[in-house]
């Protein structure tokens, strides 16, 4: 390298500047040269590579778009199978919604029907009960009329009275208007047992009063009520203790009746006074359930009344429902010895038995032993054997106690 130089600058003395001029030109023209190729080879080996990079993402862009094809293609039938499912499903589901809305409209449809006809049914059920309300005003003005005409009205007592009696007692135990020594006529009598005087029932009630005295408002007026309705009560207590409390011939108390059970506790809780003089006149003042209780007393009188005439018969029946029993106890104890005699009979046979059952156990100890073993035995009073025919076994009996 230092003779290169050493050469190259003798050459620079020894040379003229000319020269070098032009060589100084000829080697840049050379070095352009040289780098142009190198250049131009750069970039022919950069366009190579650029083409082969182009080339490669082609291919890959190729092969991106193969499977993207691919893909749209099993996506496409995908979809499409989706789609046909789908619409399966949609009309499975349309088919299944309107056979429900068929059945459903069906339903209702029956089911309107039959609120229908029970509707009509209750129509006509709500018309016949307004028939019967318009019957029952009917009835109730009919006996608004009754209870505001004084003899209708004890007509309407009476035969409530009547209904209670006729429904407790037996027939022939009671008369209705029946006529007393002194020309009365109450409304019943009621025989009683053991001979007794017939009990004597009113059914005659002062109404009327009663209708003012629950009808008034004013203090005033309720109160003048209340008086008229006292004296009235008053008055017809006294006439039942005149004209029915006859000595010897009716019993010595009478019935008053109250054919309501509210009157009979309006009377008891604001008239106590009449209700008092009342029981002074031995009048009782009785309401259809206390007629009715004294009803059934009545008659469980007159059923033990019955009982004791009819004691002698009963005595009699009892009499031969014992001689009937000592016929029993008697067929009873034949009967029990025969059970015994039979008891004893199956006791002999139940001995017999056992007897046999012992015979069987011996027979059932018989042991079978091998001649070797019966010939080592030794014993002061040997047993009774029989030999088998084959010599090796023998039978031997034991006798037990």
């Amino acid at each position: 390298m230092d003779s290169i130089i050493a050469l190259l600058q003798t050459s620079l003395q020894t040379t003229p500047p000319t020269f070098w001029v032009i060589l100084l030109i000829a080697a840049l023209v050379c070095a352009a040269a040289v780098y142009a190729i190198a250049s131009a080879h750069r970039r022919g080996t950069e366009a190579a590579r650029q083409a082969a990079q182009a080339e490669a993402r082609l291919i890959e862009l190729m092969r991106h778009q193969a499977e993207m094809q691919g893909r749209l293609a099993h996506m496409t039938e995908t979809l499409s199978q989706r789609q046909s499912e789908l619409g399966q499903a949609v009309n499975q589901r349309l088919d299944g919604m309107s056979q429900r809305l068929g059945s459903t409209i069906t339903e209702q449809t029956k089911s309107t029907h039959e609120n229908l006809r029970l509707l009509q049914e209750r129509l006509a059920v709500i018309d016949a009960a307004q028939n019967n309300i318009q019957s029952l005003a009917k009835d109730v003005v009919g006996l608004q009329a009754i209870l505001s005409n004084k003899q209708t009205r004890g007509a309407f007592g009476q035969g409530r009275m009547e209904a209670i009696v006729a429904d407790g007692l037996p027939m022939g135990a009671y008369e209705f208007q029946t006529q007393l020594s002194n020309g009365k006529r109450p409304d019943c009598t009621i025989r009683m047992p053991n001979g007794a005087p017939p009990l004597v029932i009113d059914a005659k009630f002062p109404l009327e009063a009663w209708n003012v005295f629950r009808d008034v408002a004013a203090p005033e007026a309720r109160k003048a009520a209340a008086a008229q309705f006292r004296r009235d009560l008053e008055v017809h207590i006294r006439d039942i203790a005149e004209k029915y409390l006859i000595p010897r011939e009716t019993q010595e108390m009478a019935f008053l009746f109250v054919p309501s059970e509210s009157i009979f506790a309006e009377i008891h809780e604001h008239f106590d006074g009449a209700v008092q003089k009342a029981q002074r006149l031995r009048v009782v003042i009785v309401s259809p359930s206390l007629l009715m209780l004294s009803i059934q007393v009545i008659q469980a009188v007159l059923k033990d009344q019955r009982m004791r005439e009819q004691a002698h018969l009963i005595q009699g029946e009892v009499a031969h429902l014992m001689e009937d029993l000592s016929r029993l106890d008697d067929r009873t104890r034949k009967l029990q010895g025969h059970f015994l005699a039979a008891q004893r009979d199956v006791e002999q046979i139940l001995t017999s038995s056992d007897k046999l059952v012992k015979r069987g156990a011996k027979i059932g100890g018989l042991e079978l032993e091998s001649v070797t073993e019966s010939a080592s035995e030794s014993e002061p009073s040997p047993p009774r054997a029989v030999e088998s025919r084959s010599g090796l076994l023998k039978f031997r009996v034991v006798d037990e106690d």
